[in-house]
């Protein structure tokens, strides 16, 4: 009868009592939490098989779990710790200001909220801001704002990408059997199918195509520049420019999402490095150095539907949290430390970067064992800080989009998504879809860990059990 089992089920049997005999509290507390959270979490990017791990303690490249397992982290806070977790630059500030007795929310203006709209506004090349609180909200007010601008209601996206939890792009992010053009929630409004056009991540082709075709009613193109659930793909040179040629030709706004982007790669949305400007641009993450802060950037004449002036008026109004003083003090700190120390920062990040994904693809090969890392750039993008760990059928396989990443029959998703995450747990290092984000407290130590990881992983691959 065991014979009968796939292969990999047979090994994520193996993986999951392995996991289970290492990580025992963390079972507990799971089991605990399910009785009053769905799912026993508040994100659905925070689940996995068998149970998800708890921490105790985050510091740097490392997360401290309730069984007491010093963990390398690359999920570092869904990719928003840059300089890894809890940064002194940024914890310092947040309690000084405590300590003097301000920092919780007052509902009222302070005048930090235009100091860090200012710094942000000037690093993006963005006329106007507005701040909120999550990348979901930021993408969801951009699209409105477009649709609005432009009295348009088709939105474009790119398949496999994600904007959030927002009804204007809950379509075409996950892959079933027949591709991506479908909704991927229920409960949002029975428009969505007919209002939302999905295409191919850098097939410049097939971009034209729908403009032709759709484009006097594509209220707004969103994207991201490096799709990050898509494994961390980086837009073709051509791919960018097209995007903005065709949006100005036709009337559509063209949306950066640079949520996971931004900062990232640069003192400022990746977009530059491209050189491209958005109409429009979200970003998060980064921008509130471990805080809930996000914000939309762009053109003022845009942004201007947001003011209790304009007829009609779109209600952008941010939520009770928005520009929370602590967000703000955070985002500063961290935005204005990246800006002094951009030249020295981002280089490092990429060249630990690229050892990282030489390291990992060379451990692998020396196993016999056919793995290749993401993020190695391409002929506009340089690498970065963020990877994606994936196993292809044919070594000749170059992936470009979604499609070629999450196709199960041009790669083993199955062995990068879930049994990957648990076998190299097992070793003391947390990946997320098949990798994650370097920070800039990983250092070469960190990075000798996941090798030897990889190698016991690759291993066991091979044995099968």
């Amino acid at each position: 009868m065991n014979d009968a089992i796939p292969k990999h089920e047979r090994l994520l049997q193996g993986l999951f009592r392995d996991y289970e005999a290492r990580y025992p509290t963390s079972k507990s507390a799971h089991e605990r939490a399910k009785k009053v959270l769905i799912d026993g979490v508040s994100h659905g990017a925070r689940l996995f098989k068998p149970y998800p791990f708890r921490v105790i303690a985050a510091q740097g490249a490392h997360v401290t779990d309730i069984d007491g397992h010093r963990i390398v982290d690359f999920w570092q806070g869904h990719y928003a710790n840059i300089l890894g977790h809890n940064p002194a630059i940024i914890r310092e500030v947040l309690v000084r200001e405590l300590e003097h007795g301000f920092g919780l929310q007052t509902g009222l203006p302070e005048e930090r909220q235009s100091e860090f709209a200012q710094a942000l506004a000037q690093a993006a090349g963005a006329e106007r801001v507005r701040l909120t609180t999550a990348g979901t909200l930021a993408t969801m007010y951009a699209i409105m704002l477009a649709r609005a601008f432009t009295k348009r209601h088709l939105v474009l996206k790119v398949a496999g990408g994600w904007h959030g939890a927002s009804p204007l792009a809950l379509k075409g992010v996950g892959r079933r059997a027949d591709g991506y053009d479908h909704v991927d929630s229920a409960g949002v409004p029975a428009t969505t199918e007919e209002e939302i056009l999905v295409v191919r991540f850098n097939d410049v082709e097939a971009l034209k195509h729908i403009f032709a075709r759709y484009g006097e009613r594509i209220a707004c193109f969103i994207f991201e520049p490096c799709v990050g659930a898509a494994g961390f793909l980086p837009a073709s040179g051509d791919f960018m420019r097209t995007a903005r040629e065709l949006t100005r030709q036709y009337g559509a706004l063209l949306i950066l999402d640079e949520v996971i982007t931004g900062f990232r790669f640069c003192a400022g949305g990746v977009q530059k490095l491209y050189g491209v400007q958005a109409d429009l641009t979200t970003f998060g993450k980064i921008i509130g150095g471990g805080m809930p802060l996000s914000a939309v950037a762009g053109r003022a004449d845009v942004m201007e539907l947001v003011s209790e002036s304009a007829t009609p008026r779109v209600w952008f109004n941010g939520g009770t949290f928005s520009a929370h003083p602590l967000a703000l003090l955070a985002g500063q700190a961290m935005i204005e430390h990246l800006i002094a120390h951009e030249a020295e920062i981002y280089p490092a990040l990429a060249a630990k970067g690229q050892r990282l994904r030489e390291g990992v693809e060379a451990v692998f090969k020396a196993r016999g064992v056919l793995a290749r890392c993401t993020g190695h750039g391409n002929d506009a993008l340089q690498g970065g800080s963020l990877a994606t760990i994936y196993f292809p059928r044919d070594e000749t396989l170059q992936p470009t989009s979604a499609e070629d990443l999450q196709d199960p029959a041009l790669c083993d998703v199955i062995l990068r998504e879930q049994v990957l995450k648990v076998g190299l747990l097992l070793h003391d290092v947390n990946v997320a879809h098949g990798l994650g984000a370097l920070s800039a407290s990983h250092d070469d130590e960190d990075l000798a860990q996941v090798f030897q990881a990889c190698d016991a992983f690759a291993t066991r691959l091979l044995a099968g059990k």
